[in-house]
């Protein structure tokens, strides 16, 4: 993947200024992208005929407030000496909206602010961002927080564990994508592969109890680290920005960010066929609960 030629910002539906909005133009300054942003709002207020009173004024002053949106988002971006589309959505279903826009302009990276939904709300009611993590034919980038317009730490967070298993060459991907990101952002690139040996032995004999020998455990563990290295020289990356780490992936992924200040993980959406691939990614449960922001290849 080289330098990126076009930019999807999906804009805070605030209409302000916000950590994505940030990040979208530092990234198409420093890669000279096409920036296209998109507002999808709710519709304009229905005018019924059977209401006795009708809030004319309301709906011009709603209408009159997105125009202004457009007008002074493109004149601010064509300032910054970008080039850019700006536009307003109205739509109930923004989802098959977004999706059609991707489709539409075929952007390199969809930007969005990433919208932390309390957990009791994700029970009955499945968020936009994680459909678009399963659904968005392009990486989506979901922003958190942001400490600098460009990321100054780029992650990749692979898992070379049972290829057999694995979505093929998706590994490959997220190296690629994050390499992308790094380069355009003269960043340093990490490689994280946070390895979790418990599924390994399917809970049936805890390892406390000795049913499996420390050294079948230690020659488990020595075969993922090969597995790791032969992977991280394949895209030359030093030893000093490779990062082996025990645990499971996400609280392993969330203390990484928090030790080594990483602005960016790049995460595969599904990395497994059959059982593995059930709904509830660790790229779904890292939006909660991973500091910084997530860049999600499928």
């Amino acid at each position: 993947m080289g330098h990126y030629q076009h930019l999807l910002l999906i804009a805070d539906p605030t209409l302000h200024q916000s950590p994505a909005s940030l990040r979208a133009v530092a990234l198409a300054e420093a890669s000279g992208a096409a920036l296209h942003v998109r507002a999808f709002a709710e519709p304009e207020p229905v005018v019924r005929l059977w209401e006795e009173k009708i809030d004319e004024a309301g709906y011009q002053r709603y209408m009159r407030r997105h125009r202004r949106w457009v007008a002074e988002e493109t004149q601010r971006l064509g300032d910054l000496g970008l080039e850019a589309t700006v536009d307003v959505l109205f739509t109930t279903h923004p989802l098959l909206d977004i999706l059609k826009t991707v489709e539409e302009l075929g952007p390199d990276l969809l930007i969005k602010d990433a919208s932390l939904e309390p957990l009791l709300k994700r029970v009955f009611i499945t968020p936009l961002d994680c459909h678009l993590l399963r659904e968005c034919p392009v990486p989506v980038h979901l922003v958190n927080q942001v400490r600098y317009g460009l990321p100054h730490r780029v992650v990749a967070a692979v898992d070379p564990f049972d290829p057999s298993t694995q979505i093929s060459g998706l590994n490959d991907t997220i190296i690629q994508t994050a390499n992308a990101l790094a380069l355009q952002c003269d960043a340093p690139l990490h490689l994280l592969y946070a390895y979790d040996l418990s599924p390994a032995f399917n809970g049936d004999a805890p390892l406390v109890s000795g049913g499996w020998g420390m050294d079948v455990v230690e020659e488990l563990r020595e075969s993922l680290h090969q597995a790791f290295v032969t992977l991280a020289e394949r895209y030359a990356i030093p030893p000093e920005r490779r990062h082996f780490v025990p645990g499971p992936p996400v609280p392993a992924i969330g203390d990484f960010v928090e030790q080594y200040l990483a602005d960016v993980v790049v995460m595969g959406t599904v990395h497994r066929l059959g059982i593995d691939r059930l709904i509830g990614s660790n790229t779904e449960r890292a939006l909660y609960s991973v500091p910084g922001s997530i860049l999600a290849v499928r």
